[in-house]
């Protein structure tokens, strides 16, 4: 096997990839459901779970045994979380292409953020809980009152803000950075 597959298989992605396809196709079948208007909350809430189902997979099984491999990492992680933000935006929109969607930069802006929060997740708290950040921003973007142009609103702003866009490209830097840097947290492993 090369090891672009075993690398995929090694990350989860098979058990990502599914998850994101039925994410796809409830949210597709939300917008037809509701005559191809779709709530905002709806799309943050299914760009959330696509990022969340790949985010363990921004560790590997072994965090000491990466860190020891004699390849350069930090390509290849760089790549990975670039490339979780375009297979959920990509597939999210295809799945809505039959309703009225939102645009591609509402989209884009949210997977590019919140794999970035995701990416920082497991630099500061292990692949395995690399989904807190992008979750927890959610549940503050639903329940907690923002401003609605605001840097603390961005993942549900209008697909025009200019807030909202730089704070998505700065969550993504950020994390993407951190993350090909310093690579996932080693989380402890239970001993018998």
């Amino acid at each position: 096997m090369n090891w672009p597959m075993l690398y995929a298989r090694s990350r989860g992605l098979p058990a990502a990839a599914a998850a994101l396809l039925v994410t796809a196709a409830l949210l597709g079948a939300a917008v037809a459901a509701g005559d191809g208007a779709t709530d905002p909350r709806l799309i943050a809430l299914a760009v959330t779970a696509g990022v969340t189902a790949a985010a363990p997979g921004l560790g590997g099984q072994d965090a000491d045994l990466d860190r020891t491999a004699a390849i350069r990492w930090w390509p290849r992680r760089a790549a990975h979380v670039v490339l979780i933000a375009a297979a959920v935006a990509g597939t999210l929109l295809a799945a809505q292409a039959a309703g009225q969607q939102p645009t591609a930069a509402f989209l884009l802006r949210g997977s590019a953020g919140l794999a970035g929060l995701a990416a920082l997740g497991a630099v500061l708290f292990g692949a395995t809980y690399a989904w807190l950040p992008p979750v927890g921003w959610l549940a503050l973007t639903l329940f907690v009152p923002h401003r609605p142009g605001g840097v603390s609103g961005w993942l549900l702003a209008p697909a025009g803000s200019g807030a909202a866009a730089w704070t998505g490209a700065v969550l993504l830097a950020t994390g993407t950075a951190c993350y090909a840097l310093f690579g996932p947290r080693a989380t402890a492993r239970a001993t018998c």
